[in-house]
């Protein structure tokens, strides 16, 4: 006994020489790195930082540990372990200790050891997580009166994703198990889904404020909006909403002043502010007009007022029927197909093309800023690539195993879900004046061959000989792929054509000034194709799609395209998904297409201006404007091309 006492003692000793290293008390929840008895080296500051949920912000956080003053920081949280507390302390750095508490009930909330750790703390960081595990674990607790003790004190407080989500006045809960979805919060904002709670921390620069993370990775802006519109409905006075984005970091003196720290271009914190009208129960939401500003790394965000010193962005929106639209903020995108890959074009071709995508783009802008409708831009932008040889529709169509060339067109106005389209086509110069006439002055949504073209004629829409469309170069690929037909025949081999085969395609999409989107596409169809063969391009919901919220016109191998309903798919995943309008876009042309064995690409635009360009081949024609008229314009997968901001 006395052995195993001596050797106790000295394994005790041993462990009290190694500080540095993890130590796990009774509860296995507790983690300790460093000395929590060293004196801490600095001043400790007041300060929040309020991190949007992304990882490796090492200079926001050192912006806090400094604030701490590079002695003690504790971290909570309600699920995982103490990973976060190894990143503070190995790589973060500079700091005496970090002590994490993993808590897995309400009790531990009244836990001596750990009121005592939050005592002594320089720092307290809040891990993200489950946020309503907060809510249940520590509204009305001594940890909760700690936290405001802690920053009445003066000293800083952080959070991130849910953490940060957890500290305004007013807070999204998550108290019904899930994660609100932006166009499920605006169906009934007032509705049982948008769990707000209060009363839990009282933190004086976020009061009267309504906070969100993982911001525009995730689509949030819908639902922040929702938040702050039922926080309102339960405060009876005008609220602010908060959102930072996942790359972004605002670090909070204090005075209130606020600076971002991000690790993205264009990250940032967006400003909403509420004072909406009152909502009714059980219905979507509808507010004409909602004021919103992004800071950036070089704004100087003055909380809890909300106003931003050199603000990135100022935009405006409207919620209508539940959907989220952007104001005063037109837009055009479009492509001229995928397909394309380096070296397939001379240096002279792709100035050529670069310059015809311009060419559309101003175009298109021309009838935006004039305060034309997204229809009208669609068509004069879509006008503009087919009098163009570059691209597969109108005049640069490709021609088919009969020597022809045959052109298919659509438009969709995404204000009424009217459509119009055309296939089969000989004559009309600009098919895709067509499909806009059939949406406009017929009853019918598709049109076909010689019907199609002697309604064209009745309603005055330019009619040319066949041989108008002709190019030379379209012809040597038609003469190209019938040789290489015969050759497979005499060798009896089956003729197996690449998915290039199948592209070339232009379409374009529109936001306009009244936040009502509409989308087009046009094509020549495939070189050899038989049998009045028709793709997606014609076919509504699967080369060209238009609602309240999303607009996509495709470009790629149109049978895969019909099969998956590509266009309507990618919409319907930001409806009824919430998916962010890039993801909803990459699931479906860059994961589901290819799964099926298809290529290709598409040009995608939602109401609240966000876009994508979503291709899995080495290129794809593309560009877009915004309301400052300057075209930006990317042929291949390598071409760097600047994005609309990021809200």
């Amino acid at each position: 006994m006395k052995r195993r006492a001596g050797w106790s003692m000295m394994l005790a000793a041993m462990l009290a020489t190694l500080p540095s290293l993890p130590a796990w008390a009774a509860d296995t929840g507790h983690y300790v790195l460093g000395d929590v008895a060293a004196k801490t080296p600095g001043k400790v500051q007041p300060g929040l930082l309020l991190m949007g949920g992304g990882d490796r912000n090492f200079d926001a956080l050192r912006w806090f540990m400094a604030h701490a003053g590079n002695g003690h920081v504790v971290v909570l949280r309600a699920s995982q372990a103490g990973e976060i507390g190894e990143e503070f302390f190995n790589e973060v750095g500079g700091i005496k200790s970090v002590e994490t508490f993993v808590f897995n009930d309400r009790e531990a909330a009244s836990d001596p050891k750990i009121l005592a750790a939050l005592r002594r703390a320089d720092g307290i960081f809040i891990a993200g997580g489950d946020q309503s595990r907060y809510v249940r674990y520590w509204r009305g607790t001594p940890v909760a009166a700690a936290l405001d003790a802690h920053v009445k004190a003066g000293k800083p407080l952080g959070g991130t994703s849910a953490g940060l989500a957890m500290l305004g006045e007013y807070l999204y809960g998550a108290m019904d198990g899930g994660s609100q979805i932006s166009p499920r919060a605006l169906a009934d904002p007032l509705g049982p889904d948008n769990t707000i709670e209060t009363d839990f921390l009282h933190l004086a620069a976020l009061k009267g404020v309504v906070t969100d993370t993982h911001f525009s990775e995730r689509g949030r802006l819908g639902r922040l909006v929702a938040f702050v519109a039922k926080a309102e409905s339960m405060a009876g006075r005008p609220l602010l909403g908060l959102g930072v984005d996942e790359d972004a970091a605002v670090a909070v003196e204090g005075d209130g002043s606020a600076r971002v720290y991000a690790t993205a271009p264009g990250a940032g914190a967006i400003v909403v502010r509420g004072g909406f009208d009152r909502q009714a129960e059980d219905e979507p939401m509808r507010q004409a007009g909602i004021e919103t500003e992004v800071a950036g790394v070089d704004s100087v965000l003055h909380l809890p007022e909300g106003r931003v010193e050199k603000p990135l962005a100022q935009r405006r929106y409207a919620v209508r029927d539940g959907v989220l639209a952007a104001l005063d903020a037109p837009t055009l995108v479009i492509h001229g197909g995928a397909g394309v890959e380096p070296g397939d074009l001379t240096a002279a071709e792709e100035a050529e093309v670069k310059r015809a995508l311009e060419a559309a783009l101003r175009a298109g802008h021309a009838k935006l800023q004039s305060g034309a409708t997204s229809l009208d831009a669609v068509t004069a932008a879509i006008t503009v690539l087919e009098d163009d040889p570059h691209f597969n529709a109108g005049r640069g169509a490709v021609f088919t195993h009969d020597g022809r060339n045959e052109l298919d067109t659509s438009i969709m106005d995404g204000a009424t879900g009217r459509a119009g389209a055309a296939a089969g086509l000989h004559r009309v110069k600009n098919p895709i004046t067509l499909a806009r006439a059939i949406m406009d002055r017929s009853k019918h949504v598709m049109m076909v061959g010689d019907g199609a073209e002697m309604f064209a004629k009745e309603q005055g829409i330019a009619l040319v000989d066949p041989s108008y469309f002709r190019t030379e170069k379209r012809w040597k690929a038609l003469q190209n792929a019938l040789k290489e037909e015969a050759q497979a025949q005499a060798s009896n081999v089956p003729l197996v054509l690449p998915g290039k085969a199948y592209f070339g395609t232009v379409g374009a999409l529109a936001l306009d000034a009244q936040g009502h989107l509409a989308a087009g596409t046009s094509t020549g169809g495939m070189t050899n194709k038989r049998y009045g063969r028709v793709g997606d391009s014609p076919i509504i919901g699967a080369g060209t799609w238009a609602d309240a919220r999303c607009a996509v016109s495709g470009t790629g191998w149109g049978e895969f395209y019909i099969r998956a309903a590509a266009a309507h798919e990618i919409c319907a995943r930001v409806r009824l998904a919430g998916e962010p309008l890039a993801k909803a876009g990459d699931g479906v042309i860059n994961r589901d297409i290819p799964k099926a064995g298809g290529d290709g690409g598409a040009i995608a635009l939602g109401a609240d201006g966000s876009v994508a360009f979503p291709f899995n081949t080495g290129g794809m024609y593309r560009g877009w404007i915004g309301a400052d008229g300057v075209p930006h314009v990317a042929i291949y997968k390598t071409d760097a091309l600047e994005m609309p901001g990021r809200d």
